[in-house]
């Protein structure tokens, strides 16, 4: 999951980049809060995580610039504002949830899966059908009750095509959702990405098709 972290406090932004990252999610940090707004108007991302007092703009203007404009992106807040009236407000503006700093580390991870899980139209972490099984949150491919041992890009790659089953994505936009601005996209790593992990899904109702000049589209057969 590709994730926008608007933070100005570098030394929490970093450390909930990290845990993040080890979650398997790239995430890029904004610390200004103009600068954010309007990267988010070119764009796009999974999840905004994001914090109500900023330079150049606080998060509550930036929610209201996004929804204004049609932005549906899931945001959390995370804010150390505990009143009410904030939440509300937040809540009101079109925010999904609201966690008070200081933050449980463990808890936003959790509250991360929920609203990824949202956005792709699942209830629960685990997604199965016929001998394929992952937990969202234990990181866990298994085939035939057996785990797969997978390197970590792959295990983002495969859960980029669980969130967009069914639709075509370009490689560019798959290189987008696995790689963060700090990184050099590799056009043709991806190729060799889904490759890979196409063969550990030799077997399994999971087809990862390839469309000649348009992109990559995943889906279960329905058998």
């Amino acid at each position: 999951m590709r994730i926008l972290l608007v933070e100005d406090h570098a030394s929490f932004a970093a450390t909930v980049a990290s845990r993040l990252s080890r979650e398997g999610h790239s995430v890029d940090i904004e610390a200004d809060g103009a600068t954010a707004a309007t990267l988010l108007q070119h764009k796009e991302f999974d999840l905004v995580l994001l914090d109500v007092n900023l330079p150049g703009c606080n998060g509550f203007e930036i929610l209201s610039q996004m929804r204004t404009a049609g932005n549906e992106t899931p945001v959390l807040i995370l804010t150390a504002r505990s009143e009410v009236d904030d939440r509300i407000l937040g809540l009101d503006t079109g925010a999904d949830d609201f966690l008070v700093k200081p933050v449980d580390l463990g808890e936003l991870a959790a509250r991360c899966r929920m609203l990824a899980r949202r956005r792709a139209g699942q209830v629960r972490n685990l997604v199965e059908a016929g001998n394929f099984s992952f937990d969202r949150g234990a990181r866990l491919l298994q085939i035939d009750g057996q785990d797969v041992p997978i390197p970590a890009r792959e295990l983002q790659l495969l859960e980029v095509f669980l969130d967009h089953l069914g639709r075509v994505m370009t490689k560019e936009e798959v290189a987008h959702r696995l790689y963060t601005f700090e990184e050099a996209p590799n056009l043709n790593a991806i190729e060799q990405f889904v490759g890979r992990l196409r063969r550990k899904l030799e077997g399994t109702p999971l087809r990862l098709q390839t469309f000649r000049g348009l992109g990559y589209i995943a889906r279960f057969d329905e058998a």
